[in-house]
């Protein structure tokens, strides 16, 4: 066997069994560290490296030398690297030829070691428990992971379930749910407000000659023409097939409501293209502030809303009207 053979049998043994183990010579300095230690120090040579130059030792205190660490108890030693991350080793020494031999772990750091000088179950001893633990480590993530996607995916499903339980599929306005939550809670936090409820004239005509998809390209348009009507705030819904309710929180201007009725029946009776044929249609608004009321009521005042839609409709449709309770005086404006 040539000179040193020996030597290097030894270390390629240490560096299977022990790949975080250093072996020093009588100065305490490194002859060979293990793959795995290695790794803490990057790009750096270690042999030839003091041990004190490279660790900082915790324990035993105030050791300074190498036969101070042989004559720790036990040989057990607490270690930090002086280079970043700096993760705290644990660690025993024992006497090895004319210097020493030195193993150590990460201890209940290693997870955090994993992580931060990017590891794998290869750089450990086939033997040590860590393996297990970083199974079950990679086996906690994966089943984090899938469940956190999952949890995505359900949050994702039942936002989506609850936005279309408040929702018109054929229109995407606010359906009957959603207003009667929106004007109940005005109505809990006392905000003064009115509803307008709008009927389309003519509707039932445009569905009987020109057919159903003609009628929901119809309701799709008057959608379209009721949000733009609206502030952000407001809320336009679709309670029937032809009938629809604006909310306007806030806005008790008699006059202004008036001039949004005359602009939305202008509008909608505007003729409309389909499939080249033209869709006639008109609208009878009602409208009801709660400020008319003592205690508003939301059943109530759509119930008055659609008596004064009906109101505009016996005057000759494609008009609108005011429900106004006889000797009621107005509150003041919230």
């Amino acid at each position: 066997m040539s000179p040193g053979a020996g030597s290097v049998a030894a270390d390629c043994a240490h560096d299977a069994l022990c790949p975080m183990h250093m072996r020093l010579d009588a100065d305490g300095k490194l002859c060979h560290a293990g793959p795995t230690l290695a790794k803490l120090f990057p790009g750096r040579t270690l042999a030839g490296q003091g041990l004190f130059d490279l660790f900082e030792v915790a324990r035993p205190r105030e050791a300074g030398s190498l036969a101070a660490l042989l004559r720790a108890p036990g040989g057990k030693l607490h270690l930090q690297p002086r280079v970043p991350p700096g993760i705290a080793l644990k660690g025993v020494i024992a006497p090895w030829g004319a210097g020493a031999l030195v193993n150590l772990s990460f201890g209940i750091s290693v997870i955090e070691a994993v992580r931060a000088y990017g590891l794998t179950n290869t750089d450990f001893a086939a033997t040590d428990m860590t393996i297990e633990l970083l199974y079950l480590v990679e086996a906690k993530s994966a089943a984090m992971e899938a469940s956190r996607k999952l949890n995505q995916r359900l949050e994702g499903a039942m936002i989506a379930a609850e936005e279309q339980a408040v929702t018109d599929t054929l229109t995407g306005l606010k359906n009957r749910r959603a207003l009667d939550h929106i004007v109940g809670r005005l109505i809990e936090r006392a905000r003064d407000f009115a509803l307008m409820v709008v009927d389309l004239d003519y509707f039932k005509t445009v569905n009987d000659t020109l057919g159903h998809a003609a009628g929901d390209h119809v309701l799709r348009q008057v959608a379209r023409i009721l949000v733009d009507a609206t502030r952000e705030g407001d809320t336009a819904a679709r309670v029937g097939g032809d009938e629809f309710v604006l909310v306007f929180p806030g806005r008790s201007d008699r006059a202004r409501l008036a001039a949004i009725a005359r602009r939305l029946i202008a509008q909608l009776s505007r003729p409309m293209p389909f499939d080249g044929q033209m869709c006639r249609i008109s609208a009878s608004i009602g409208i009801a502030q709660s400020a008319v009321y003592e205690r508003p009521d939301a059943a109530r005042m759509l119930a008055d809303a659609d008596a004064a839609l009906y109101d505009s409709k016996r005057e000759g449709r494609g008009r609108h009207a005011f429900h106004a309770p006889p000797g009621a005086a107005p509150r003041a404006a919230g």
